[in-house]
């Protein structure tokens, strides 16, 4: 059990040793019940007021590393970090299974690319607004041809999509009479 002390601010490891909890219980219900122990534990050790449960925050990859064999199955003790923030205690996994660590890091990735996106997206809105600054505002005449030449883009669009309609229909013609003859 490795403690740090700073202001307001413990960390700790434990090791929770949950079979005994687990046996007691049926097994359809043992993998909730082991995130209680788990909380339990906590709530005991972390000097956690009226042992309020609520309090304890629980990581996603440990949620997952306990589910991972099923609710039937959790494991029977489990390594854990706890970091104490002032009355709230957050629980992460102190050891990590290899699958979830590429698991984590996909997820580390995608989050990052998607704020690389989404700052991109803000850069040329950015460039948008600039540039209509530049050229100041649009005459209502040239907005209201814009409009029209939406409109008129919009109608041609329908214009050839009933046409490939129709020739996909004319085409599907030939080939039922085709099969039709050869059933009789």
């Amino acid at each position: 059990m490795a403690e740090e002390k700073q202001d307001n601010f413990i960390e700790r490891e434990y090791t929770i040793p949950m079979r005994e909890k687990l046996n007691r219980v049926p097994r359809y219900k043992r993998a909730k019940k082991a995130i209680k122990t788990i909380k339990e534990f906590l709530a005991r050790h972390m000097k956690i007021y009226d042992r309020d449960l609520k309090k304890i925050k629980i990581d996603k990859y440990l949620n997952e590393q306990i589910w991972a064999r099923g609710i039937k199955k959790p494991p029977a003790k489990i390594k854990i970090k706890a970091v104490k923030q002032g009355e709230i205690v957050i629980v992460e996994l102190s050891e990590m299974d290899e699958k979830l660590k590429f698991k984590k890091a996909r997820i580390e990735k995608r989050e990052q690319k998607a704020k690389e996106v989404s700052e991109g997206k803000k850069k040329v809105v950015e460039e948008k607004h600039k540039h209509k600054h530049e050229e100041g505002e649009k005459t209502e005449e040239s907005k209201e041809k814009e409009k029209t030449s939406a409109q008129e883009t919009m109608k041609l669009e329908k214009e050839t999509a009933k046409k490939m309609k129709h020739e996909t229909k004319q085409s599907k013609a030939p080939k039922r009479q085709k099969r039709m003859a050869l059933q009789k």
